[in-house]
């Protein structure tokens, strides 16, 4: 049986872990980190402590605020977690106040990604022209 870092738990609730296949589960908020047990094989885990969180980006759709999913970007190796719990706006709020405001943020949406990449097609061709002179 996987050992919690936790010592506190402040939330625990249905969720959905993207990694791969969808994986159905536990998600726990706790005192000392976010964890994710799998409800079918409690070995199979994910366990991020709050220091190692880079940033949390959600995906908020545009008209009613609602958040689909939220990847977790961790300081180790850069690797990203993909969630999505029964109430993400509950879970988001509990982990709010352990890694504060300003690590959550808006994923940028497939229009934005489109816009910025349209915006860069002239600089890219600037460096490619200057670079064959």
């Amino acid at each position: 049986m996987a050992q919690s870092l936790n010592t506190k738990v402040e939330l625990t609730i249905k969720a959905t872990s993207f990694m791969g296949l969808a994986t159905y589960g536990d998600m726990m908020v706790g005192d000392r980190a976010l964890e994710f047990y799998n409800e079918r094989n409690r070995e199979d885990f994910i366990q991020i402590p709050w220091d190692c969180i880079d940033h949390i980006a959600a995906s908020v759709m545009n008209h009613d605020k609602t958040i689909a999913r939220f990847a977790v970007f961790t300081t180790l190796s850069g690797n990203a977690f993909s969630f999505s719990t029964r109430d993400n706006k509950k879970t988001l709020r509990a982990i709010r106040e352990h890694i504060g405001d300003e690590k959550l943020v808006r994923s940028p949406t497939f229009f934005g990604v489109l816009k910025r990449g349209v915006a860069s097609i002239p600089g890219n061709v600037k460096s490619l022209v200057s670079r064959k002179k």
